[in-house]
């Protein structure tokens, strides 16, 4: 048997400190990151403890939604301000605690008056040791059917596929220019190149406002990194980065108009990749999918698949109490 709790900000060390140390937690679930967007959210973040000792979390929220008979129903998410979610597990968590988890999972939220789940696991890349007891739970106990398939672009690090003789041919072509890399704290540069490129081509800005992404930064600076090039001091390009060990994600990429000429973006992947920790296995572009998954952006993907990445699904799974 588990006590379930809902979080609130009294639980907020002791939830840092168990996601700091689970075996498929990363930082996008630490409450400081969390918290930044927690005016957007109503959440129903849960905690879940099993003979006084914390056990799992589940960061999640809740919200109505028209079913399609046209009445109101509540949701549970996990979690949508994040890219995925999932059950946060305990080093020593095993597949029949997990299952339990679900079947308590489900009694709690039926008595809540909860209709729905909609559940985005953390993908396996992210796992620092083998942490799919929730996916097997969700099908077993849940009868859960996968809904949405994204995909993302992943390079391993231990294999490194050969660019691709474009993207090599770029990366000659920032060194001929005289393209200089180095990391940066000018956001403010970065991210009107990121806005002007999204609202020209997509008529959106970025995820982040400019504040929000000053602020996470500095709340985690060993994690969020903007790598950036220059030339003739001028910025024309960058990469934010955030390292989860084992993952580096790229979270936004973005150059300028001279940058796409003079392959800004070819020579900062250049440096990066020849920069990764030892203990980072995997480079994680995220994903180059549009419209829940049912649309492919392809010249965005061949981009990455050219700098040697291969496809990881992100994938989406609901479930009816």
């Amino acid at each position: 048997m588990f006590e379930i709790v809902r979080y609130n900000p009294t639980h907020k060390d002791e939830w840092n400190q168990f996601v700091a140390q689970s075996k498929n937690g990363t930082f996008l679930f630490d409450r400081r990151y969390m918290d930044y967007h927690s005016d957007r959210f109503h959440d129903y973040s849960l905690m879940f403890y099993r003979n006084g000792k914390l056990y799992a979390l589940l960061p999640a929220n809740i919200t109505e939604e028209q079913d399609v008979e046209g009445h109101i129903v509540k949701v549970l998410y996990s979690h949508q301000g994040l890219t995925y979610g999932g059950l946060v597990m305990d080093m020593q968590a095993r597949t029949t605690g997990v299952l339990q988890i679900f079947r308590e999972l489900n009694d709690y939220l039926h008595n809540a008056a909860i209709q729905k789940v909609v559940y985005k696991p953390t993908p396996w890349i992210y796992h620092r040791m083998p942490a799919e007891e929730d996916i097997y739970a969700i099908f077993n106990v849940c009868n859960a059917k996968r809904v949405c398939c994204e995909v993302s672009t992943t390079i391993d690090l231990q294999v490194r596929p050969r660019w691709s003789e474009l993207r090599r041919r770029c990366a000659r072509k920032a060194q001929k220019a005289g393209i200089e890399v180095t990391a940066s704290a000018d956001w403010r540069s970065f991210w009107q190149i990121l806005n002007d490129n999204l609202w020209q081509k997509y008529r959106v800005h970025p995820v982040h406002s400019l504040a929000e992404l000053q602020l996470l930064a500095s709340r985690f600076p060993d994690h969020i990194r903007l790598t950036a090039a220059f030339l003739n001091e001028e910025m024309v390009g960058g990469i934010i980065t955030y390292t989860h060990q084992p993952v580096i994600h790229s979270q936004y990429i973005a150059a300028s108009s001279l940058g796409k000429q003079s392959g800004a973006i070819d020579a900062i992947m250049t440096n990066l990749l020849e920069h990764t920790p030892s203990n980072t296995f995997y480079f994680d572009f995220g994903k180059s999918t549009e419209e829940h998954g049912d649309t492919l952006n392809e010249s965005l993907i061949s981009q990455k698949e050219g700098f040697g990445g291969r496809a990881i699904c992100y994938d989406t799974y609901e479930w009816v109490l």
